[in-house]
């Protein structure tokens, strides 16, 4: 997944709120979001060619995902896969700290990864690159896309706006408006990422919230609601090559 735009304990309703997109090569075998057979407590998208999750949420509250993190000098395939952290913590029942000093030590298994994590009470980040770090995030409205939390790319920094616009009227928030937060798909001027360090042809082409580059792309786009009383409601949007809407899948359930 490759960009995250959330709002963590803003909304007088909903303690989470998240729209975010997951890009990767459309011949990536895939399975679309639902209760796994083996693990049914968990909602999930799965990896079929790693057997990971990009992100995922437990009737028990549990909520994990993962983005890659961008770093042409790292090219080398890892040993690990990056989707086997978010299932991991999905699978446990341990508190974040203790989970995360289990985990510490593996950390230089895998590609660069950004992991957003936690359970009914709190909402951790941990990364393994640019100097790694981890945290208990604090209230606030987040971006995360291939760099670190809150890195300033142009399609986090207008997918926060969007977000915050939408936090500041009244009413309801609906499946259709988180979705608007990531769906804009034109490509980000050279000027506002040259001083980011994104200089290269295929930076700008994949600069956009919502990608369409051929072989890669937007696969799906997930939005999600999580409310005072413990309703989740989520729905995963798939698309096609072309961009186009190939499908929706939606769960709402009370947390246990």
């Amino acid at each position: 997944m490759c960009l995250i735009i959330f709002a963590y304990r803003t909304h007088p309703r909903y303690p989470l709120l998240m729209a975010a997109n997951r890009d990767e090569f459309h011949a990536r075998p895939t399975a679309a979001a639902g209760f796994w057979r083996e693990r049914p407590d968990l909602l999930a998208g799965r990896d079929l060619q790693a057997g990971g999750t990009w992100m995922g949420i437990t009737r028990g509250g549990r909520f994990a995902a993962i983005t890659n993190f961008r770093d042409p000098a790292r090219s080398t395939p890892a040993p690990r896969s990056r989707g086997e952290l978010p299932l991991d913590w999905l699978d446990s029942a341990e508190p974040a700290p203790a989970w995360l000093a289990r985990q510490s030590g593996q950390a230089a298994q895998y590609a660069g990864f950004n992991l957003l994590f936690g359970d009914r009470t709190t909402l951790w980040y941990w990364s393994n690159a640019n100097g790694g770090g981890q945290r208990e995030l604090e209230a606030g409205i987040y971006g995360l896309s291939n760099a670190s939390l809150d890195t300033p790319w142009p399609k986090v920094e207008l997918g926060k706006a969007r977000l915050r616009a939408l936090l500041e009227k009244s009413g309801d928030i609906d499946h259709g408006a988180l979705l608007e937060v990531v769906q804009d798909r034109r490509l980000a001027d050279t000027a506002a990422l040259a001083p980011l360090g994104l200089g290269e042809a295929m930076d700008r082409q994949l600069s956009a919230q919502f990608i369409c580059a051929g072989a890669y792309g937007t696969r799906s786009s997930t939005t999600l609601t999580v409310s005072g009383d413990g309703a989740v409601d989520w729905r995963e949007t798939s698309y096609d090559a072309g961009g186009r809407q190939s499908g929706v899948r939606r769960e709402h359930f009370p947390l246990g």
